[in-house]
C-alpha cells in the first residue's frame, strides 16, 4: 500500500521490503477544473467545459542544496540530464486522460555524488498571457514509484487552494547522509516560469 503523505511530511525512499530504492519514477498528474458556462441553450446541451491548460513538469537538480548550473534543469526542452540519472518522458499539452500526465525517471545509483537534491516543479505555460492559474487545476498530485516493481510507494495530493498561483513546487527528493528521502512540499508561487523559479533555488 502506498503511503499518502501530508504537506511537509518526509519519508525515506525504500522498497516495500525495506531494501534501498535505486530506480524510481516520479509521476505528476492534474486535471483542468470545469469552467462555469454562461448559460443558454448550448451550455445546457453540453454542460460546462474544462479550460485547456498546458502544465509543464520540470526538475531542478541541485548541488549542496542549491541550483548552480542551468544545465542541471531537466524539462521539456532538455529531457535528459548529462549524467543520465534523470530522464523526462516528454510534455503533455493538456492534462487530459487517466493516470500520470508527465513522468520523470530517476536512477539514484547513477546520480553523481555532488548532487544532493532534486526539486520537482509544475508551471503553467504562458500562464499570464492566457490568464490561467492553478486555481483552474484539480486533482493534482505527485507520486513515487519503484521502477523495478512498478509499485507505488508514496503519493502526495496537492489539495491546497492555489488560486492566482502560476507555479507549484510539488516535492523534493534529497540525499540525507547515505539515504534518499522525499519531502512533500506543495507550495504555490507566482513565478511566471522556470527562470523566476530558478532564482528561488540558487
Amino acid at each position: 500500500m502506498a503511503v499518502n503523505l501530508q504537506k511537509g511530511q518526509k519519508v525515506s525512499l525504500k522498497k516495500s521490503n525495506g531494501k534501498k530504492l535505486s530506480k524510481l519514477m516520479v509521476g505528476l498528474g492534474w486535471d483542468a477544473a470545469e469552467k462555469k458556462s454562461g448559460g443558454g441553450f448550448f451550455s445546457s446541451l453540453f454542460g460546462s467545459t474544462p479550460d485547456n491548460i498546458d502544465c509543464d513538469a520540470s526538475v531542478f537538480i541541485c548541488q549542496g542544496g542549491k541550483f548552480v548550473d542551468k544545465n542541471d534543469l531537466v524539462f521539456f526542452n532538455n529531457l535528459e540530464h548529462k549524467s543520465g540519472a534523470v530522464k523526462h518522458m516528454g510534455d503533455n499539452l493538456t492534462g487530459e486522460g487517466e493516470g500520470d500526465d508527465e513522468q520523470i525517471f530517476v536512477d539514484l545509483d547513477k546520480m553523481p555524488p555532488q548532487y544532493d537534491k532534486l526539486i520537482f516543479v509544475v508551471n503553467i505555460y504562458k500562464a499570464v498571457d492566457r490568464k490561467q492559474h492553478f486555481g483552474m487545476i484539480k486533482n493534482a498530485y505527485i507520486r513515487i514509484i519503484d521502477n523495478d516493481s512498478r509499485e507505488e510507494l508514496c503519493r502526495f495530493n496537492l489539495s491546497d487552494d492555489y488560486t492566482d498561483m502560476l507555479s507549484m513546487i510539488a516535492g523534493e527528493v534529497y540525499r540525507y547522509k547515505d539515504e534518499w528521502k522525499f519531502n512533500a512540499v506543495g507550495s504555490g508561487t507566482k513565478d511566471t516560469g522556470l527562470g523566476e523559479l530558478s532564482e528561488r533555488f540558487k
